[in-house]
């Protein structure tokens, strides 16, 4: 008997989303409304699955900033066999169930690791979850032995045992154990004896390490991402007379700025820091009795945005041809004539449609689309709830606008704008008509 599962805000129809959007170009539809270039994702979506494949390293693709099965899928690709994803919710893994199944389907192993560290509310709907995929198709995260007396829940529901991760802080100090504490209060005896029972199967080490978002050259990514390797390395080999020797055991790795700078891996040159890295990715340390097997993850590198392009790990930097979200939105009024000290306009977007996350790159809270004035840029420079004004980043230039034009702003966090929104509008710049609406993606909101 399946458990019941709890309310949950339906999603849109996509059928009447279709009806109503589909051939319509983007002036034409109610505003504020986020937009997702599909040209641009592909080409990211298909730049790291090469760059995982070049390496021979794993690759777990995070869906928390897009949340759909049609992105999911790009994600993965279509050569793989094994499709690994990250969740930060639940909701998110029932949302690409579907596309789960279809994988399994055609032969594809797949593997959804609940992104934080297990939570009690959360076991019976992963459970659920891993009774529709079978065996080894859900994964938790571990970073403290009383976690793991959930495990019994989850096998009662699911019938198979959950798949572990231990959670290594390897300096970012979300969550996570330093290699040396790793057995904290004998977590790592409490994982054996759940192996022994059959409630659990230990698959490795996993880092995140968020700092790579204040780095601004692929140098100082690359060495982020090794640091990380690194630390989880460490932990197999001061812990390895407690882990298994009998099978490989994966480090998986990264967030999205180290894990687009791999792409400096493939050049021909190598920097000192890019073949410290790629000596890194499959060097054997004789400490660690065991294969290990390196998985990068990342999550927002599909569409990026302001905070992921001040990084300057892509390889344009030019938001127009790297960024794939943005936000479209109407100029409610423009003040050019000596209103104010200087030129502003007002657009009908705020923090409820754009985020109010802040960006070390530039002092602004979005990035107008198209339009430069010498060094300077037209930035979303204040912003309240429904509303933002407009003016150049630098100087005191006319604002360029008019009265209900709509403009197109990059968001400085995808992932707190997406979930803003109840569907993506999707546009493809690579079609003549690029402002065309091709499709809308239905995504979830909550938890």
């Amino acid at each position: 008997m399946e458990p019941p599962q709890p309310p949950a805000r339906p999603l849109a129809s996509q059928e009447e989303l279709k009806r109503f959007y589909l051939g319509k170009h983007i002036d034409s539809v109610p505003k504020p409304a986020v937009v997702l270039d599909i040209a641009i994702i592909k080409r990211h979506c298909a730049s790291m699955l090469e760059a995982a494949k070049s390496l021979d390293v794993g690759f777990r693709a995070h869906v928390k900033t897009h949340k759909t099965p049609q992105l999911a899928r790009l994600q993965v690709g279509e050569e793989s066999t094994e499709c690994n994803f990250v969740i930060s919710t639940v909701l998110e893994g029932e949302t690409i169930l579907p596309l789960l199944k279809d994988l399994q389907a055609i032969g594809r192993k797949v593997n959804v690791l609940y992104g934080i560290p297990l939570v009690p509310s959360q076991v019976t709907r992963l459970a659920a979850l891993a009774r529709q995929l079978g065996e080894k198709s859900i994964s938790v995260m571990i970073d403290h032995p009383d976690q793991l007396n959930h495990l019994t829940a989850f096998y009662n529901v699911a019938g198979v045992a959950a798949c572990v991760f231990l959670k290594v802080d390897s300096g970012y100090h979300r969550a996570g154990l330093p290699p040396a504490k790793l057995n904290k209060n004998g977590l790592l005896e409490r994982v054996a004896e759940e192996e022994r029972v059959g409630r659990a199967v230990l698959l490795g080490m996993y880092s995140h390490n968020s700092l790579s978002y204040s780095g601004s050259t692929p140098e100082e990514l690359m060495a982020y991402l090794a640091e990380e390797i690194v630390s989880c390395k460490e932990a197999l080999k001061q812990n390895m007379h407690l882990l298994p020797k009998d099978r490989e055991l994966v480090v998986s790795v990264g967030a999205t700025p180290q894990v687009v700078s791999v792409n400096n891996l493939l050049q021909g040159t190598l920097s000192r820091e890019a073949q410290a890295l790629k000596t890194l990715l499959h060097d054997s340390d004789p400490g660690i009795s065991a294969p290990v097997k390196v998985e990068l993850h990342a999550g927002v590198y599909p569409v990026l945005d302001m905070q992921q392009l001040g990084t300057n790990a892509h390889r344009t930097g030019e938001a127009e041809k790297e960024i794939a979200i943005s936000v479209a939105a109407e100029v409610c009024s423009v003040y050019n004539n000596d209103e104010r000290s200087r030129p502003e306009a007002l657009v009908a977007a705020g923090s409820l449609a754009l985020g109010r996350e802040p960006c070390q790159s530039y002092p602004g809270w979005g990035l107008v689309r198209g339009y430069r004035e010498g060094s300077s840029r037209l930035i979303v420079e204040r912003i309240s709830q429904e509303h933002a004004i407009v003016a150049w980043e630098k100087g005191e230039a006319k604002i360029p606008l008019q009265v209900g034009q709509t403009v197109g702003i990059y968001p400085n966090h995808a992932c707190i704008t997406g979930a803003l929104y109840g569907w993506y509008l999707v546009v493809d710049s690579s079609q003549a008509e690029g402002s065309k609406i091709v499709d809308v993606w239905p995504r979830p909101t909550g938890w």
